[in-house]
């Protein structure tokens, strides 16, 4: 990634401002076992103690590495629980990188993550609805194909 997506500005900037990136070796004989380094690159996303919330393994263009960091993110405060920040993160995918791959499961975790805070099963319903409209062949409407059989 280093000759393709870190050298971007907007990259560079992003993961300044948001992260404490730390490179390890495959071969690092604690790090590489204790983090399951078995390809490179891998791109993990830890919170503060240390426990992964979203793995990325190989190279990323650089309009699709900041959706995928903001998706990790999302999925550090959804784990917290923190679910309104998490909402945030996701809902920023959906509207600044509409066409990138992450978008549909954030659409999909943007929906779990409001039924979980307000128990409102029509979130669910609209997330099957809103990958269906605008994401057709993505795994994510698989995974959603259940809640198109709640009603609003």
């Amino acid at each position: 990634m280093d000759a393709v997506a870190y050298p971007d500005a907007a990259v560079t900037d992003f993961i300044t401002r948001n992260f404490i990136p730390i490179r390890i070796q495959a071969s690092d004989a604690e790090l590489g076992p204790r983090f399951r380094i078995k390809w490179t690159p891998s791109l993990l996303i830890l919170d503060k103690q240390g426990l992964e919330h979203n793995r990325s393994l190989g190279f990323f263009y650089p309009q699709e590495l900041i959706p995928s960091l903001l998706l990790g993110i999302g999925k550090v405060f959804f784990g917290q629980p923190d679910r309104p920040k998490a909402i945030s993160y996701f809902k920023q995918i959906t509207m600044a990188y509409p066409e990138s791959f992450q978008a549909p499961e954030a659409v999909y975790l943007k929906g779990v993550s409001q039924y979980i805070e307000d128990h409102d099963v029509a979130n669910l319903f609209d997330i099957y609805e809103c990958l269906k409209s605008r994401y057709p062949d993505s795994e994510w409407l698989m995974r959603a194909d259940p809640y198109r059989l709640l009603k609003k």
